[in-house]
């Protein structure tokens, strides 16, 4: 099974994630692992992780242009770093976004986790009633992705390969 592991990151958290995705299927699988910006093409793989942070409840336009563009049918797990608390509806909300974008691939599954948030980012709207509870839980994510986190993708990403292979 050949698999891509690809990402896209502005801070280095959905990175981490993706490397802890990489270096957990590297015996198991032929593995790429290549900056979103780079992908040339995705015909060789049976299997794409697409990892990328959460901004404003959505996915960054770089990642909604890449899903739009892979080829029906092809095997896709998503993943993503984020500010709120793990499972919450803002991440979660993205995670809808991106499958159903990704309506003509085989989605096999998401995980998402905490990923430490620019303090600048979280000055600028921490005043603002709109978004200050987000900016207040945004605080609690410094040190995030931590390492259970980045053991849980690694299991996240046997259980996306096991299922892919049952495919």
């Amino acid at each position: 099974m050949k698999v891509l592991v690809t990402y896209f990151t502005k801070s280095g958290n959905t990175e981490k994630l993706a490397r802890a995705i990489y270096d957990g299927q590297k015996e198991k699988a032929t593995l790429d692992i290549v900056p979103l910006k780079e992908v040339q093409s995705v015909d060789e793989y049976d299997l794409i992780f697409c990892g990328f942070p959460v901004h404003s409840s959505s996915i960054p336009v770089p990642v909604e242009k890449f899903i739009r563009n892979v080829p029906e049918n092809k095997c896709t797990a998503f993943f993503a770093t984020h500010g709120s608390l793990r499972g919450g509806p803002l991440a979660i909300t993205a995670f809808h976004y991106a499958i159903s974008i990704a309506k003509k691939l085989k989605v096999v599954g998401t995980f998402g986790c905490r990923g430490a948030v620019d303090p600048k980012i979280i000055d600028s709207l921490i005043e603002n009633p709109e978004h200050r509870w987000w900016a207040i839980e945004a605080q609690s994510a410094e040190g995030h992705p931590d390492a259970a986190e980045l053991d849980d993708a690694k299991a996240f990403a046997e259980s996306m390969v096991a299922k892919a292979r049952g495919l």
